[in-house]
């Protein structure tokens, strides 16, 4: 891969990552309070411990790929981040450091070969593109944890049964 293949695949994978982080915190921060340590089968997790998950570790992911290793273990949540939208503005502000750092990585960062914890050795900027599905998956997942919670869920491709952002534009 060329840099300036890099530098392209980096601004399209930023794009949308930017995109879907502004749906991450809306669903997170849609998670009820009210029953935090739901969870739909005991080996998965509590809907705290998932959006946690899917907070920290995209922060953790675009930190890494930045920083140009894996070494650092993801960040453990803080005592005063204790509800889902105390995480949705850690989530927000912890995101909104890490993209700009994504964002100004040269050409040559972007194509180093990172090593993932010994399973995956690719270039910088494929991991962005990573970090995006995994995100995608795991809010999925919270997502089918908010209404048996309890909570309305939010547009996330669309229109949800409880929110239809179309409906809303034309207001």
């Amino acid at each position: 891969m060329t840099t300036e293949e890099a530098q392209f695949l980096r601004a399209v994978t930023a794009r949308q990552l930017e995109a879907e982080q502004k749906t991450t915190e809306k669903v997170i921060a849609a998670v009820p309070d009210a029953n935090t340590e739901y969870r739909p089968d005991p080996k998965a997790k509590s809907a705290l411990e998932l959006a946690w998950h899917l907070a920290a570790a995209e922060v953790w992911f675009l930190n890494s790929v930045a920083g140009g290793s894996f070494e650092a273990a993801q960040p453990q949540r803080p005592d005063n981040v204790a509800s889902p939208a105390a995480i949705a503005s850690w989530y927000h502000e912890h995101i909104g450091a890490a993209m700009p750092r994504v964002k100004t990585m040269s050409g040559e960062q972007l194509v180093k070969i990172l090593d993932f914890r010994g399973r995956l050795q690719q270039p910088a900027v494929t991991f962005l593109s990573i970090a995006l599905h995994h995100a995608i998956h795991h809010r999925g997942e919270l997502v089918t944890y908010i209404r048996p919670m309890g909570g309305r869920v939010p547009a996330v491709y669309g229109r949800s049964a409880d929110e239809d952002p179309w409906v809303a534009a034309q207001s």
